[in-house]
């Protein structure tokens, strides 16, 4: 059986620069900082202090109280982009095969916010007193599981998990599943909240964050030799994918086409990318070759671009093995350096800024890049948005584990 194509219909984000993806997408292209100071636990005791929190964040005007109770907020981010994908892509369910329409979504950590809230209670209050919800609140399936309640999905539906990289395979395996006939309409994304007192005061000792206290907007510089780490980021972003006769039948708008899909392992540290770059770069190939495209025709990458030493050096790394010459060529920017590190969620917002940049013909900046690094020596769009036709653009996750995945969309 031939493999069908795959496209994009629809898309939502939610970020610390929007509860909207027009938000968040204008303000990614105004290069502003989604960062600031913590105010919702005492940071006291932290190293770093600030994240890109989701500032603007209201559950009541989206969930009802009896509906909020049943939800932890990484499921409620990820339901609110839901619902603008699914809008977007106008499908109505009522004219469609429930059993052919499915959901996979990533998250790296799910529910920590409701685990160390209920924590407390069980210490505080005794185990009885642990609310029922608990389980249902904070198991990484959750958002899945809800979201095809939402939207009637009957067809096949999970999570995937791999830290940083759990969005980005969410999103392979959704258009793997298309691809070989198993469904029509999949919902994929993925979502995070996990800048809680425990989950920073993690990140915290591995090292891992920017300390630039005195500066948050400052703290995100990927690909600058000054970078000292990530910035932790919330939020969650939703894509709908159809098979592209579906979608041209129905008389979708179609965004972009997704061709590829590459997936790798360092099999090297649990945290430590692997300095020889083999990973990544395999990744990138297994992507264009399931595209059958040739390297000189994308125009634009989406980085992992985390704004810590390693990543960024090997990243470069490896764009310059698969293009060669060519990745001198190429618009390379982070998104990260706006949003901050959105851990599970972060390939699902990067694929749909890369839809963006083809729809729009518009690509955001890298900011914060001030004083180059001999080692990161591409074109990282420094600063300011730039106008440019994109055909076809590659985006890459790289988690800790050693998980590598790329993604190659295109214009239709």
């Amino acid at each position: 059986m031939s493999r069908r194509r795959v496209v994009i219909t629809g898309v939502g984000a939610v970020s610390s620069l929007g509860l909207d993806l027009p938000t968040t997408w204008s303000n990614l292209l105004a290069g502003k900082s989604g960062a600031g100071a913590i105010t919702r636990f005492d940071t006291a005791k932290h190293t770093c202090k600030f994240a890109c929190d989701v500032w603007d964040w209201q559950t009541e005007r989206f969930f009802e109280k009896k509906e909020s109770k049943k939800l932890e907020k990484f499921t409620m981010y990820y339901l609110v982009a839901a619902d603008e994908a699914w809008k977007a892509a106008g499908l109505d369910m009522d004219k469609e095969d429930r059993t052919l329409a499915g959901c996979i979504t990533g998250t790296g950590i799910g529910g920590i916010d409701e685990i160390e809230a209920s924590k407390v209670t069980q210490l505080e209050r005794g185990a009885d007193r642990v609310s029922p919800f608990f389980i249902p609140k904070i198991m990484a399936n959750a958002m899945a599981g809800q979201a095809a309640i939402r939207f009637g999905l009957m067809g096949t539906c999970y999570v995937t998990s791999s830290a940083c990289a759990s969005s980005s395979h969410a999103i392979g395996m959704a258009y793997r599943t298309i691809q070989w006939g198993e469904a029509d309409i999949m919902l994929t994304g993925g979502s995070e909240a996990a800048t809680t007192e425990l989950g920073l005061g993690g990140f915290c000792a591995l090292k891992a964050v920017s300390t630039r206290n005195d500066a948050p907007q400052k703290a995100s510089r990927p690909f600058d030799k000054d970078r000292d780490g990530f910035v932790m980021g919330e939020g969650a972003a939703a894509l709908v994918l159809e098979e592209y006769e579906h979608a041209k039948k129905r008389g979708a708008n179609i965004l972009c086409e997704l061709k590829g899909y590459g997936s790798t392992d360092d099999a090297f540290h649990i945290t430590a990318p692997n300095e020889d770059a083999d990973g990544p770069t395999r990744a990138m190939r297994q992507a264009l070759k399931d595209g059958g495209l040739s390297p000189e025709l994308v125009q634009y990458v989406n980085a992992h671009g985390t704004s810590t030493y390693l990543n960024d050096k090997i990243e470069t790394a490896a764009i310059k093995r698969v293009f060669g010459d060519h990745a001198y060529k190429l618009a390379v920017s982070s998104t990260k350096s706006m949003v901050g590190h959105l851990l599970g969620a972060s390939g699902a917002m990067e694929l749909v800024v890369c839809a963006q940049s083809i729809g729009t013909g518009m690509v955001h900046p890298t900011i914060n890049y001030e004083t180059p690094d001999p080692d990161c020596d591409l074109d990282y769009v420094p600063n300011v948005a730039r106008e440019l036709r994109v055909d076809h653009a590659i985006s890459n996750s790289l988690g800790f584990g050693g998980h590598n995945t790329s993604l190659l969309l295109g214009r239709v």
